[in-house]
């Protein structure tokens, strides 16, 4: 673990920042130490990491709070964006590098377009909407959130489990057919699942968290991982319950 020393050497974050990051419940440390001392690992490092991918994206601290938090983050889908936008701003930087060596070798053309941030930064703006409309300031992340807000760490991992068995047994469940007595119980069990843990999920949610099981990779991943065609089947199943 590194002290807060430490973490703002490694990453440039202020010790002020990040005392302020844990005032507000942003940012915890993994442990604080008899002394008073802040530890952090690695998880919890790999948190700060997306808390700065935010900040570049301009997001508020109050925003960036609810959007990690929300029970349908997913982090790997940031840290892929991260990727995306850090090459996009590597080839600008480039082709800002040849055109200072071109200059240096005497050509007189006049060229500006490598200054150019317009694309960077729409995508940039394009990004931040589409994270605004998934993991915002819904009534569902509110209800969430005040829901959640009392979870200990162990019922926080009781709950994880819960999600992750019957996720287990869709996957055993998937060569079924999706309007199957089985398979529709799961869907059930999948409802009240949410409802009972995070948030009303109405027909009309569990529906559309559905189409997003097969229309996002990034869900599709993440559920197939319990077995490829998980995510296929749980989304045929539910659209056949919300029918």
């Amino acid at each position: 673990m590194l002290k807060v020393n430490e973490v703002a050497k490694l990453t440039g974050v202020t010790v002020r920042t990040l005392h302020y990051y844990d005032e507000i419940g942003l940012l915890k440390p993994s442990k604080v130490t008899e002394s008073g001392y802040r530890l952090y690992d690695d998880d919890v490092l790999e948190k700060l990491q997306q808390i700065l991918f935010f900040r570049e994206l301009d997001f508020s601290l109050e925003e960036i709070g609810k959007i990690m938090s929300n029970p349908h983050y997913d982090k790997s889908e940031a840290l892929r964006k991260q990727e995306e936008l850090l090459l996009q701003k590597r080839h600008r930087l480039d082709r800002l590098i040849e055109l200072v060596q071109r200059t240096i070798k005497g050509d007189a053309k006049m060229s500006f377009k490598e200054f150019d941030m317009a694309e960077i930064e729409e995508n940039k703006r394009k990004y931040a909407h589409e994270v605004r409309e998934r993991w915002g300031d819904t009534d569902a992340y509110k209800e969430s959130e005040k829901k959640t807000a009392g979870y200990t760490e162990a019922q926080w991992a009781a709950i994880s489990g819960e999600g992750a068995d019957i996720l287990r047994e869709f996957s055993e469940a998937r060569h079924l057919e999706p309007e199957s007595e089985k398979a529709q119980a799961l869907v059930k069990r999948w409802q009240d699942y949410i409802t009972a843990n995070f948030y009303n999920c109405s027909k009309e949610i569990l529906s559309c968290l559905g189409a997003m099981y097969t229309g996002d990779e990034r869900f599709t991943q993440n559920i197939d991982a319990y077995g490829e065609g998980t995510a296929e089947f749980m989304a045929k199943a539910i659209a056949v319950y919300c029918a």
